[in-house]
């Protein structure tokens, strides 16, 4: 792999919600941003991580209420984790070991970034079917025809 650590594959910042906050409210900061999972923090630490998917399998598809039911109740909870430093072989052996596309990165126990399936096959293989898609614009940035519009 061209590059060694998590910190440099990783993409930084990270979006997150309150334990108590709506499905719905979820969904709609996850729309805005253009992502498709947010970290669940109480204050500084990560409690649990809610995904695009969780909110259709857990809640949507079983009849729940996404107006009514909390993040806590469908998102995973306290989320396999990795560190900036630590290798991304690491990240790789989790993600695997773990069955799951992305991993929070926390450093001192406060959450600094992602690191996605996506970004370790763009770091590995820029050419890749895998990272292009990743690089691919959002849906919403496609005509009807599917064609870039930006």
């Amino acid at each position: 792999m061209a590059t060694d650590f998590v910190k440099d594959v990783m993409t930084p910042g990270v979006v997150a919600v309150r334990p108590d906050a709506s499905l719905v409210e979820a969904a709609q900061l996850m729309r805005t941003q253009d992502i498709g999972d947010v970290l669940v923090a109480d204050g500084q630490q990560v409690v649990g991580m809610l995904t695009d998917r969780d909110i259709t399998v857990r809640a949507v598809a079983d009849g729940a209420d996404p107006l009514t039911v909390s993040v806590q109740m469908v998102c995973t909870p306290d989320p396999v984790v990795v560190a900036p430093d630590d290798p991304v072989s690491m990240a790789v052996a989790l993600m695997r070991e773990h069955a799951v596309r992305r991993l929070p990165v926390v450093e001192d126990g406060l959450p600094v970034g992602m690191v996605s399936l996506g970004d370790l096959a763009e770091a590995e293989d820029p050419d890749s079917a895998l990272a292009d898609i990743s690089r691919a614009l959002p849906d919403d940035a496609r005509g009807a025809d599917g064609r870039d519009t930006l």
